[in-house]
């Protein structure tokens, strides 16, 4: 059952928003399976197979190999072929005429992501574009709450579940990996949560 409610077209606050990157902005795993084809050699795996961020558990490949790629996709995704998902650009550069971009992230490191949401956002000013990569999941509720925030578009399932209990209200990217019972507000792609955030689309 769904208990969020989901607003009406630009009821949500744009300046209380933030998003995700991984698996929400930049499409990461298409690149990882790339890596992975030509470094190891053809694989039978799909978009559609990665149904758990435990790599190793839904893909038969090296642990090694697997440890290798999500290294250099934190460290360089900027000199990768890390392309964002249909319509993030426009969308996002929309809400920047708004608001700064603030993007919470997961990831250790949170300049070489930078570097690569201001080359994908190139008519986003640098200014208007804020990364915090806090290292772990779980410590993404404290920033947020810091900062105010109170819509995240997130694409880890275990987070949204965390995000409502802190009272911030978590915005499904659907993913194979997320695809369990939740009742959490969900969007398919950028273009619907475009026309959850503004009222013409």
């Amino acid at each position: 059952m769904n208990f969020f409610k989901p607003p009406l077209p630009g009821d949500i606050p744009l300046d209380r928003l933030a998003f995700d990157i991984d698996g929400v902005v930049a499409d990461i795993m298409t690149t990882f399976l790339d890596m992975a084809k030509e470094r190891n050699g053809p694989h039978p795996y799909s978009y559609e197979h990665i149904t758990t961020f435990r790599l190793e558990e839904c893909l038969d490949l090296p642990s090694g190999l697997i440890d290798i790629l999500i290294r250099e996709l934190i460290d360089r995704p900027h000199e990768l072929p890390v392309e964002p998902f249909p319509g993030a650009v426009p969308v996002l550069t929309r809400l920047a005429e708004e608001s700064p971009l603030v993007f919470v992230t997961a990831r250790d490191r949170a300049e070489p992501i930078q570097y690569w949401l201001r080359k994908t956002l190139a008519l986003v000013p640098d200014r208007s574009i804020w990364v915090m990569a806090t290292g772990d999941p779980d410590g993404k509720v404290h920033y947020l709450r810091t900062h105010a925030i109170d819509y995240f578009v997130e694409d880890r399932l275990e987070t949204c579940f965390d995000l409502a209990r802190a009272g911030i209200t978590p915005i499904l990217f659907a993913q194979p990996w997320n695809r369990r019972p939740h009742p959490f507000l969900e969007v398919r792609d950028w273009q619907d949560l475009a026309r959850l955030l503004f009222e013409s689309v």
